[in-house]
């Protein structure tokens, strides 16, 4: 357990056929992500409040659920590089307070598009024997998004 850090980061890459200028129209604003995110669909009647100005630095969403598995918290994004990066922060508040920064990087690869999608967040020591569940189930969640993103992009 004391070989792991304080930083628990977990990434996920897949090839998606299209440039990344049409890639990056999916992954600009909180609207664009929430249409492949995985987390959205754990809950039906979740409340969503979109805030900020679409598409920028300062763009949010909040979510709120009755529902643990998707609990409750705010998602905006910190800094966009076009048609190369959008960086987001995550303030959670349901079932677990905390805090985590995600990014989706693009690079294009021919006529294609590598979309690498992380996510960090600090761990307390306790949480480290948790790591590799977390690593399964963000694994299964990150898969599912990048395949709805895959699907959305080359249908």
């Amino acid at each position: 357990m004391l070989a792991f850090g304080k930083t628990y980061h977990y990434e996920k890459s897949m090839v998606i056929n299209a440039p990344k200028e049409k890639v990056w129209q999916h992954i600009n604003s909180m609207k664009a992500f929430n249409e492949w995110n995985p987390w959205m669909k754990l809950d039906p009647n979740m409340k969503i409040v979109y805030s900020g100005n679409q598409g920028e630095v300062g763009d949010q969403y909040c979510w709120d659920s009755k529902n643990d598995d998707a609990g409750a918290g705010c998602q905006e994004i910190k800094e966009l590089v076009l048609n190369k990066k959008q960086k987001t922060e995550m303030l959670f508040k349901r079932p677990f307070a905390g805090q985590a920064t995600s990014e989706i990087i693009l690079i294009s690869e021919g006529n294609s598009t590598k979309v690498i999608w992380s996510m960090e967040t600090k761990q307390e020591t306790w949480m480290k024997i948790m790591r590799p569940i977390m690593d399964y189930q963000m694994g299964k969640s990150y898969e599912e998004g990048l395949n709805n993103l895959k699907s959305l992009i080359e249908k």
